[in-house]
């Protein structure tokens, strides 16, 4: 999957509401941030066309008009304000599929002349769609994240969430098997092992990370991933990894600026064609 290079803003300053909380048992991530700009609201409001986002074939349970959260259904959630984008974790059904689809057209993209590309596509979209809510369901004591970039309502205008989700990333809260010094790693566990879910055994995991193409340099990729590295931050976490294809150079470097750097593996393991960063807190 690819991703764009994304040139990172300036430092934004911004107030914790509540600060950093340990929530083990809470579903949602416990970091709060809000930057507040004035803005004169009104009651009328305006609501746009159904965006180029393809319809899934069974959609009996999702709203295609439905238009995006609130500010005010928002307040007990965590979120990232930066420019006219916020980042947050998807709440919506509708949320997720149009996070499925985003990574459908990134894995498609400058493959638009293939035969059936369109087909593939939503083949594609449906099984992420499915594979996200399942996974935010929790998997062997997992946590996982969907988190969005969404547009920022302006004026009177209220986007639905197909307008509204411009960048998607997954965050993975998971542990390091027995005998594992960072995922993946090729070992010979014994027969009879245990996951050590207390320490450093525990860390975060990103993945699926794009960005919609009208909405590139922005600077949403990478406030996307400061807010995952302070969510895992929030779980309790120490480190966090990525895998990045070797030859997704522009993405190489946006982990390297934000302060991923390459996990040194034994000579033993075999070449691969992504390589592991991390970043420590």
């Amino acid at each position: 999957m690819s991703t764009i290079l994304v040139q990172i803003p300036p430092v934004l300053k911004f107030h914790r509401d509540g600060g950093f909380r340990n929530h083990r048992k809470s579903s949602r991530i416990s970091a709060t941030w809000t930057m507040r700009m004035d803005s004169k609201s009104s009651r009328t409001t305006k609501k746009e066309d159904l965006s180029i986002v393809s319809i899934p074939q069974r959609s009996n349970d999702l709203r295609f008009d439905r238009l995006q959260p609130s500010d005010r259904e928002l307040l007990q959630h965590d979120r990232f304000e930066f420019g006219k984008f916020v980042a947050r974790e998807a709440l919506l059904d509708e949320e997720y599929w149009t996070a499925a689809w985003l990574r459908a057209e990134s894995h498609w993209e400058g493959r638009t002349n293939e035969r059936y590309v369109d087909n593939f596509k939503r083949k594609f979209a449906e099984q992420e769609f499915n594979a996200i809510k399942r996974r935010c369901r929790g998997l062997n004591g997992q946590r996982h994240y969907c988190i969005v970039a969404v547009k920022k309502d302006e004026g009177n205008v209220k986007r639905t969430v197909l307008k509204s989700v411009v960048g998607t990333l997954d965050l993975s809260i998971r542990y390091l098997l027995q005998g594992e010094n960072f995922p993946g790693e090729r070992v010979n566990p014994p027969l009879f092992g245990c996951i050590n879910r207390r320490g450093p055994n525990r860390y975060g995991y990103i993945a699926n990370l794009c960005v919609a193409k009208s909405a590139r340099r922005q600077g949403i990729a990478s406030n996307m991933l400061y807010f995952a590295v302070e969510s895992a931050k929030s779980n309790d976490v120490e480190q966090v990894y990525v895998h990045v294809h070797r030859n997704n150079i522009a993405g190489q470097q946006l982990y390297k600026k934000m302060g991923f750097k390459m996990v040194e593996m034994e000579s033993s393991q075999p070449v691969e064609e992504t390589d592991l960063l991390c970043i420590k807190m």
